[in-house]
């Protein structure tokens, strides 16, 4: 934990399972899908009856390797699979096919930002397994039912070196993950499905020591925001029991989001427990430089490297570059709009806040945005020649637009009354008006409180109703305050 009170450092490693969304399973034809009725997505080979024998999927491969392209791994030419041994009542086989010990993907590193410090992330490996089914404890009052749909389906491991050392790292960093998967669509990353699934190994040590101390496994965080709080209460745990000098024990805990406490679940396994040995039924994995050369050309510009470009190119502030690459639909929406308009920051302004709200708000996402881009863009030229401002834009106009999509841009907003009125004679009026209202203020202002007229301006808007060109308006005011001094 970084905190200079306390004379500990936590050292937090992560594994992270993403489901790949393939159209079947690792070694099977049977569907690959979350939702259907129980036992319904199953065969002789995902419920391992004697005699069958498992096919690798092509696909969860080349998901596996675009994951570690991603994230600047080392890709292994030549893997193979082995049998992890342990007996779960939803483990079909009384094994896990997996690569734990060759993985596919091996080191590299995922940068994340931390208090506007960009710290690469290290990782051991990831490699491709598949998944357990699912135990059922609430069906029934005197037993445990068993989903073995999941069973099978193809999962990357996705495991950090123990370089993490704090909640809210491991928050960013699984963050990233997160988005990395959603944007290679290889996962959809969704965390309350089990798309998505952290454990997170913890240990402290006192600051300045170099050797680990005794770790310990919390299991099955499903939940941005519940990584992040079960971390801290696990570190907190930790170092009470170290100031006690009371023995920290290796075990495997889990998180109760209802009280905010981990609990133990049992034992730590160590590698020797679980047996591996090489899977007998399956070949050698090998990615010939065709294979390679194929999947890398085909992978999309990172979110990383995206964001970059918009500063770069388009000399848009960190914030919005990292709003508009947050997810891969919004990032795609924006670069279908600067095809129409070279006013990249209204652009950005227009999409990362009214659009985005109107969207959340309809539970809708830019995957259907119903706004077209070059819409977007007749928008942005109306407020660019000063026809109407941003808040009418944002406010009226944006949302009439998304139900009225064949409707012309200027033509909607002259009918509706939303252009900006520059004319004089009218400003004059609703400036007198609010001036006539607050002598004292307008008395304040000639004695130097020139902040006050911003609060002139926004009485002025609200008597326009947000008509009131702001600029002219303001060049007006001035004068006319400068004048009955």
């Amino acid at each position: 934990m970084k905190c200079e009170k306390e004379p500990y450092e936590a050292v937090i490693g992560l594994e992270i399972h993403a489901r790949l969304a393939t159209n079947t399973k690792l070694f099977c034809g049977d569907y690959n899908r979350f939702g259907d009725t129980p036992n319904s997505l199953i065969s002789e080979i995902s419920l391992a009856h004697p005699g069958t024998l498992p096919f690798l999927n092509k696909k969860a491969v080349s998901f596996a390797v675009k994951m570690g392209i991603a994230c600047h791994c080392d890709i292994t030419d030549t893997t193979y699979f082995a049998r992890k041994n342990y007996f779960y009542p939803d483990l079909p086989k009384g094994y896990q096919v997996t690569q734990h010990i060759s993985p596919i993907c091996k080191n590299g590193y995922v940068p994340i930002r931390i208090e506007n410090e960009i710290k690469d992330i290290f990782l051991n490996r990831i490699h491709l397994e598949e998944d357990a089914g699912k135990s059922l404890h609430d069906l029934d009052d005197k037993f445990s039912c068993l989903d073995f749909n999941r069973a099978g389906t193809p999962l990357i491991e996705i495991v950090t070196e123990p370089v993490l050392h704090s909640a809210e790292e491991a928050y960013q960093f699984l963050s990233e993950i997160r988005r990395l998967v959603k944007w290679l669509d290889i996962c959809d990353g969704n965390m309350e499905e089990g798309s998505l699934r952290c454990d997170a190994n913890i240990s402290i040590r006192p600051k300045g020591s170099k050797k680990l101390g005794v770790k310990v496994e919390v299991k099955n965080l499903n939940s941005l925001r519940f990584v992040k709080k079960a971390i801290q209460v696990e570190i907190n745990r930790l170092i009470e029991l170290a100031k006690k000098n009371q023995q920290i024990i290796q075990e495997t805990r889990s998180y109760d989001a209802t009280s905010n406490t981990t609990f133990p679940m049992r034992d730590k396994e160590s590698a020797d427990d679980y047996r591996y040995f090489p899977e007998p039924d399956l070949p050698p994995v090998k990615i010939n430089e065709g294979f390679f050369s194929d999947l890398k050309k085909s992978m999309p510009e990172l979110p990383s490297q995206k964001e970059k470009r918009y500063c770069n190119e388009y000399k848009l502030p960190l914030l919005d570059a990292e709003r508009l690459c947050a997810e891969k639909q919004v990032a795609c929406y924006f670069d279908e709009a600067v095809k129409y308009s070279t006013n990249y920051k209204a652009l950005a302004n227009l999409i990362t806040g009214p659009l985005m709200q109107y969207l959340h708000e309809q539970k809708s996402d830019f995957s259907n945005p119903v706004l077209p881009a070059n819409k977007l863009e007749e928008i942005v030229q109306l407020i660019d020649e000063n026809k109407i401002n941003f808040s009418i834009a944002a406010s009226k106009l944006l949302p009439f637009l998304m139900t009225h999509q064949n409707e012309d841009v200027l033509v909607a907003a002259t009918r509706e009354g939303w252009l900006q009125i520059n004319d004089t004679d009218e400003l004059e009026k609703w400036i007198q008006m609010v001036l006539d209202r607050m002598p004292d203020k307008v008395k304040q202002y000639q004695q130097g409180k020139k902040g006050l007229i911003g609060l002139m301006m926004g009485e002025v808007k609200k008597i326009s109703k947000g008509k009131a060109d702001p600029v002219i308006t303001i060049k007006l005011l001035e004068e006319k305050l400068t004048k009955s001094n």
